[in-house]
């Protein structure tokens, strides 16, 4: 495949033969400041180091001595840990760009990456904004406009009402058509705020009335609509990349239907249930729709997926998505170095026919939650973290032994990608990996990923969006031969205590020989069944 060449930094006169102005004002992009904290501002960081470029760190209060703060060539203090008073304060952070003298900004995923107004501010003010043009995020962003923009580039979309519904007999001819069961959603929602299914018309009054208050209060817009409810379908997402020159490619497909309460907790490239002629067709339904609002830079078009293997559109997410490693082990395509030099005006130095897709790769979320207990969150101190290593096994964290897992923020401990030949060896690679992990001090949802990984639907990819629930429907997450978490917090538990106190010598076995301290610990295993807290 032909592999992206390395950032040229000199880009002379780029700007003005741009058909898209990102605010870029001078020929090199030599100092990026991170608008983002945890695994992500790693991420970056690692990206930057690697292109020669100086990175800025920004934390707030809880954050001050945050892996991406010990790591990052520069870091400022923005505010209390809250962030609403930090993270989320666009003229905090654009401050402290102009404090520190940086040329770019790179917001991550979450916080303000698909915020419009705060990609303007950072354009506003002679800075080069690290995503898509304003226009597009704002476009994107509000689930109607988006839809529309589907429709009108000729791709695939579910059937339903295109407009704000004011009130049912507005509809009622429409939802008929359509036929139930139908499903309520936010225009300018997400992580599943705001959205509904209704199975007749009686329920239809209170599910309109409640999902425009959640959606008022979880987004400041009561503005819903509805689709037909497609039952148990595949959540299949779009990698794409998009020059200033009007350059796109689509880097295959991402599986993202493990998930709970309409967030992804497993991802996998590529999908089980994809055909090359499937995957060719998404893909340039997904370039249709991000030419159609002007897209530049990193993307992900997401469509549903039904088991005749029809696709309909979803939504844009206008930003690096949590999950981009799978696409990265895949193809061999770094997509921050890519985001940057397109945020430079450097022209895509692939095309279409020159990305391959090479294995199969598995994303498992490592958050601090309970699964027994319906995946509370569980915060603290990780008195011990270990990462599992290997062939093929990567780990993207933001976390270190002694860190503390605070409420301020996403959960996240790591993600732990599995990479093999076949998907049967990215299975098998993954569930070896996650065996490897010793963590205490909070709870994870490590047996949880390891029940999926022995679980025979998903090992023949028999997967959709019901799968958790259907498959687990007691939430009991032990893997087949052993409870792991527990095991791996008990050996951790009982290695703290031991050193803590000094207690853990090596001792002379009754043969004369040496024992050592991992065998004295391990002896100990499975005493308690009760996490480390």
């Amino acid at each position: 495949m032909n592999l992206p060449s390395p950032i040229n930094l000199y880009l002379a006169g780029a700007r003005g033969s741009c058909p898209t102005d990102t605010g870029f004002d001078t020929t090199m992009i030599k100092k990026i400041l991170i608008a983002n904290r945890g695994e992500i501002a790693v991420r970056v960081i690692r990206a930057c180091r690697e292109m020669g470029i100086t990175n800025v760190a920004v934390f707030s209060d809880i954050d001050s001595v945050a892996k991406h703060v010990r790591m990052a060539d520069e870091a400022y203090h923005i505010g209390p840990s809250p962030s609403s008073e930090s993270y989320l304060v666009m003229e905090k952070i654009i401050e402290v760009a102009k404090k520190a003298g940086v040329d770019a900004i790179h917001p991550g995923y979450g916080f303000l990456s698909e915020n419009a107004r705060f990609a303007k501010m950072v354009m506003d003010n002679k800075l080069t904004w690290i995503g898509p043009p304003p226009e597009a995020i704002a476009r994107m962003g509000d689930k109607l406009e988006a839809r529309v923009t589907a429709v009108d580039s000729g791709a695939p979309v579910v059937p339903g009402f295109k407009s704000k519904i004011e009130n049912v007999e507005q509809i009622i001819d429409e939802v008929h058509k359509v036929g139930f069961p139908i499903l309520i959603k936010a225009a300018a929602g997400g992580g599943g705020k705001g959205m509904r299914i209704v199975n007749n018309e009686e329920e239809l009054p209170k599910a309109l009335k409640t999902a425009a208050n959640e959606a008022r209060s979880a987004f400041g817009d009561d503005r819903v609509y509805f689709e037909k409810y497609i039952p148990k379908p595949h959540h299949v997402e779009i990698q794409i990349l998009a020059d200033k020159f009007g350059n796109m490619v689509y880097l295959g497909e991402r599986e993202c239907s493990i998930q709970r309460r309409h967030q992804k907790v497993i991802e996998e490239a590529p999908s089980p249930i994809i055909t090359p002629e499937i995957r060719k067709k998404m893909g340039e339904a997904a370039l249709k729709i991000a030419s159609a609002c002007g897209y530049v830079n990193a993307g992900t078009v997401e469509f549903l997926v039904d088991d005749d293997l029809n696709f309909y559109f979803l939504e844009v997410n206008t930003r690096l998505q949590v999950e981009h490693p799978v696409t990265e082990m895949i193809t061999g395509i770094d997509l921050v170095k890519e985001q940057i030099k397109i945020a430079s005006g450097e022209k895509l130095s692939f095309k279409q026919d020159g990305i391959r897709i090479h294995g199969h790769a598995i994303e498992c979320r490592i958050y601090a939650e309970d699964p027994a207990a319906n995946f509370a969150p569980s915060t603290g101190t990780l008195r011990s973290y270990v990462e599992p290593h290997g062939v093929g096994v990567r780990v993207d964290s933001g976390v270190y032994e002694g860190a503390q897992i605070p409420i301020f923020y996403d959960p996240m401990i790591s993600k732990m990608i599995g990479w093999g030949a076949t998907r049967e060896e990215a299975v098998a690679r993954t569930r070896r990996a996650l065996t490897e992990y010793r963590i205490s001090g909070v709870c994870t949802t490590v047996n949880f990923h390891l029940a999926v990984m022995d679980n025979e639907n998903f090992k023949k990819g028999k997967i959709n969006t019901h799968f958790i629930e259907e498959q687990f429907p007691d939430n009991v997450f032990s893997s087949k031969e052993e409870d792991h978490v527990y095991k791996a917090a008990a050996v951790s538990a009982c290695l703290y205590d031991f050193l803590e106190n000094s207690k853990l010598k090596t001792r002379v076995s009754s043969d004369g020989g040496r024992e050592s301290n991992w065998k004295i610990a391990g002896r100990r295993m499975g005493v308690s069944r009760t996490p480390e807290k």
